[in-house]
């Protein structure tokens, strides 16, 4: 018996003599086929497109349901549908089609469902500290635009992060030894105590050992360029970061000859009676510590024989004096001169290295600073004499009140101090005092180094330009080699 449409549940055609194209049926129908009223086969549709294998034969499931069915006449195949339907599954009595191999999309992965509130607000914590990965930072930032509670605890947990790590150099505190030092000798004193004068350099030679440190061959011949002022100009000289602690060591020789100690470097009797200069030349020459790293080793060893001898030395010894060739300075202010050029040409190493270098601790460069004011009128008088300043213009006898700038030095380290103008040997006077000069403290030190030159020191100035233009220049010709 043929199942027809009407057997099958579905609307019988307008025309029954019109052949029609059958809805989507199942397996066992589309073996059969379906007739129209005039015994049209219309096939069903194929799986895969129409040139896809040919369907079993029919005999197969009439044989299997004991009716005997005679074959269709072949009739051509009507085009297929653009979007042929999805054929319904297989029946159990069907033959197995031949398998049509079709194009297998590729694998995605699937899509991860955003973290949830609470997973979020659990990494608030870690994200302020920088401690999520990219892709969980992405999603607490997209978070927190949508939700104002969560944004709030984030802002109070990354200022919470910026109290427990505070920005700060990398360099030791210039303080940091003396405060050490401090506490130990609370709880225990020594014996032996270091001279508040000699505190100074011993801080910053410890500092410029410090940078020293972890210097490789590369960074010890790195070129640096010394700058000091000379009468009305600006000088230089290029050297090495090894070069730079040969002149350092040249020149600390001259305190520890005076205190009985042997040099490093024995120079010719001549040269090592020329000064500062003339010592730094001949040891720059000298082959027996090429300027190399070697050359730290016998310098620092220097350093700490100088402060070793001047601690057991005790008090009589701050008034040793240290000649400089030209011109001789108490042991006590030979230690500070020896300190600030420690520190200076410390920053002119970290300069050619490109490595911060912070200026001495508030004490010490007050002291530094101290010594550059006393000298200045000994270097004013020594300019005029030469025709380098203008002439004096009220001299008195020595001991009474003269003409007088007040140099104000600002910042850390700072203070006030008045400068007699016409002679060294006059008093400086408040009630004289014709000019006013304010300097920050470190300029003042760039500009007592020769490193900025007195046009260019940012200085405020009140009063008698011709005389802050003297001892301006007078603060320059403090510096040297």
């Amino acid at each position: 018996m043929v199942t027809g449409p009407l057997e099958r549940g579905e609307p019988a055609p307008d025309d029954e003599n019109t052949p029609r194209i059958p809805s989507p049926r199942s397996a066992g129908d589309d073996l059969t086929g379906g007739r129209g009223g005039s015994g049209t086969f219309v096939p069903g549709p194929r799986e895969g497109n129409r040139f896809g294998p040919p369907a079993p034969d029919r005999r197969a499931e009439s044989d299997a349901e004991g009716r005997a069915e005679p074959d269709p006449e072949p009739e051509t195949p009507p085009p297929p549908d653009p979007e042929p339907p999805s054929p319904s599954p297989s029946s159990s009595s069907a033959e197995p089609e031949a398998p049509v191999h079709e194009p297998v999309p590729p694998r995605t992965a699937p899509v991860a469902e955003p973290p949830s509130h609470t997973v979020l607000k659990s990494l608030l914590g870690a994200w302020a500290l920088a401690a999520c990965s990219t892709e969980e930072t992405d999603a607490v930032e997209a978070h927190l635009t949508e939700c104002a509670p969560c944004a709030d605890e984030a802002l109070r947990l990354r200022d919470a992060v910026g109290l427990l790590h505070t920005e700060r150099s990398l360099d030791l505190d210039p303080m940091l030894r003396a405060r050490v030092l401090e506490n130990c000798l609370g709880r225990r004193p020594a014996r032996i105590p270091v001279p508040a004068w000699a505190a100074p350099y011993d801080a910053e030679a410890a500092r410029l050992d410090a940078l020293l440190n972890d210097f490789g061959d590369a960074e010890w011949h790195a070129p640096v360029r010394l700058k000091w002022f000379e009468e009305e100009r600006q000088t230089a000289r290029r050297t090495t970061v090894a070069g730079v602690i040969g002149h350092l060591m040249a020149v600390d020789a001259l305190v520890a000859t005076a205190l009985g100690l042997d040099e490093p470097v024995p120079l010719d009797p001549e040269e090592a009676a020329g000064g500062p200069a003339a010592r730094t030349e001949a040891l720059w020459r000298a082959g027996r510590y090429p300027l190399t790293r070697t050359v730290r080793e016998p310098w620092r060893e220097q350093s700490h024989a100088l402060i070793r001898t001047v601690s057991f030395a005790g008090r009589g010894v701050a008034e040793l004096a240290v000649p400089y060739g030209e011109f001789a300075l108490p042991l006590q202010d030979a230690m500070l001169d020896r300190a600030f050029e420690c520190w200076i040409h410390a920053g002119d190493i970290a300069e050619a290295v490109d490595y911060p270098y912070d200026p001495p601790s508030g004490a010490h460069l007050h002291r530094m600073i101290d010594l550059a004011a006393r000298i200045l009128p000994a270097t004013l008088a020594g300019r005029r004499r030469a025709g380098l300043a203008s002439p004096a213009r009220g001299l008195v006898t020595a001991g009474s009140p003269g003409r007088s700038l007040r140099l104000e030095i600002e910042g850390v380290g700072g203070g006030d101090w008045l400068i007699p103008l016409d002679s060294p040997a006059a008093v400086a006077s408040p009630d004289r005092e014709v000019a006013h000069v304010a300097l920050d403290g470190v300029e003042f030190c760039k500009l007592a180094a020769g490193h900025v030159s007195p046009q260019e020191a940012a200085a405020g100035q009140l009063g008698d330009r011709e005389a802050i233009s003297d001892v301006l220049f007078a603060a320059a010709s403090l510096s040297r080699l």
